[in-house]
């Protein structure tokens, strides 16, 4: 506000200062004028050996005064027309009627003549308009309000720029932390699991603490990442999903349908990072859940084009208003009651910067759910 204010208050200044300047050279067009009158009206008695030293330096002042414009354009046209003397137009003698004319359409649009008067039958037209300097000067406030406003704009998108770098910052230090502090219990988990077996503890109660410890491992590997650049392997993403939406089925309420309209047993290789991908498929099927509030169909479909590789996720939930739809993949947007608002922010980050994908909302109807869509380059 303060550098717009700066402009306009030079504007407003340069306007001013050009309007007086235009005046001092109106005023120093008709001094001239009346300097080349008397120029004229002396010119029969100039070699007079008469003349006395008063009117010798009268007439030196004033070729004095005619010969100080070096600035402002100025054309003098006979009663008939025609052109009788210019001064400070720049000009080739085979274009000079040419050049002369159209400068003459200027000064006849910029100011009134000043009459020169000879004699009582014979009256020159004196045409000039404002100088280069003052020209230039007239630009300048434009350029400066031009400068301060690509001023402002860079400063502007600097500002989010470091915004969202200290947001990053944030969220991958939290990252970070969340995974150095679920290590010693995970350690202390897989101990426990390892008494459990010499204990002849039930196999089926072993192997579900065993998958829960791994996915808390991975959870603890996804965690890590975040921040760094991940490794990408060509992998078969059909299998990625698969497993995802496996651990998904059996631990999410009986009430709650998968289906999946692709080919589980398809082999389509892509670059992934199978830890973090997975993680997206769960953050959006999970949100899914909670929209539907446990009880729904979720419909995966999967579509191999030639270069991309397209994955949309339908859910019969509620629905997410139009209002929301491009604020949902932001950092801290939420509409439960608990929860940070972060799994649709890290998932937009993981396709979008670490995989170079893309993932929208294809399609969302309120009270009739909500299409998901992950688009994968080959």
């Amino acid at each position: 506000m303060v550098a717009v204010l700066i402009g306009v208050a030079s504007l407003w200044y340069t306007n001013w200062l050009t309007g007086k300047m235009a005046n001092e050279e109106r005023n120093k067009v008709e001094l001239w004028s009346e300097a080349t009158k008397g120029l004229i009206d002396n010119s029969i008695s100039a070699t007079s050996p008469e003349m006395t030293a008063l009117e010798t330096r009268y007439l030196q002042f004033l070729s004095l005064v005619t010969s100080k414009n070096s600035t402002i354009p100025i054309i003098i046209v006979n009663p008939d027309g025609s052109f009788n003397m210019d001064v400070n137009i720049h000009y080739r003698e085979d274009r000079k009627q040419e050049v002369l004319r159209r400068e003459l359409r200027k000064m006849k649009d910029y100011a009134d003549p000043i009459e020169i008067k000879l004699d009582e039958n014979q009256i020159l037209l004196l045409y000039h308009r404002e100088s280069s300097i003052l020209r230039n000067l007239r630009w300048y406030p434009i350029i400066q309000l031009i400068v301060i406003v690509i001023f402002i704009v860079v400063a502007y998108f600097a500002f989010l720029a470091t915004n969202r770098a200290e947001q990053n910052q944030v969220w991958v230090g939290m990252s970070k932390e969340t995974a150095h502090q679920l290590g010693t219990p995970i350690s202390s988990l897989m101990a426990w699991i390892e008494l459990l077996k010499l204990k002849e503890v039930d196999e089926t109660l072993i192997s579900e603490l065993e998958q829960d410890t791994a996915r808390l491992e991975r959870i603890t590997e996804r965690f890590s990442k975040i921040g760094s650049k991940p490794e990408l392997l060509r992998l078969n993403v059909v299998e990625v999903i698969n497993s995802a939406l496996g651990y998904l089925k059996t631990r999410s309420s009986s009430k709650v349908k998968f289906e999946i309209t692709y080919n589980t047993n398809a082999f389509i290789e892509v670059p992934l990072n199978a830890a973090l991908f997975s993680w997206v498929i769960e953050n959006i099927c999970k949100n899914a859940i909670d929209a539907m509030a446990n009880e729904g169909t979720i419909q995966v479909d999967l579509i191999e084009k030639d270069d991309q590789v397209v994955i949309d996720i339908t859910d019969t939930g509620c629905g997410v208003p139009k209002s929301n739809q491009k604020t949902i993949f932001q950092p801290g947007f939420s509409t439960k009651k608990r929860g940070w608002g972060l799994g649709l922010s890290l998932a937009k980050r993981i396709v979008e910067i670490y995989h170079n994908g893309k993932i929208f909302i294809k399609w969302s109807e309120i009270g009739k759910g909500t299409t998901f869509r992950i688009i994968l380059n080959k």
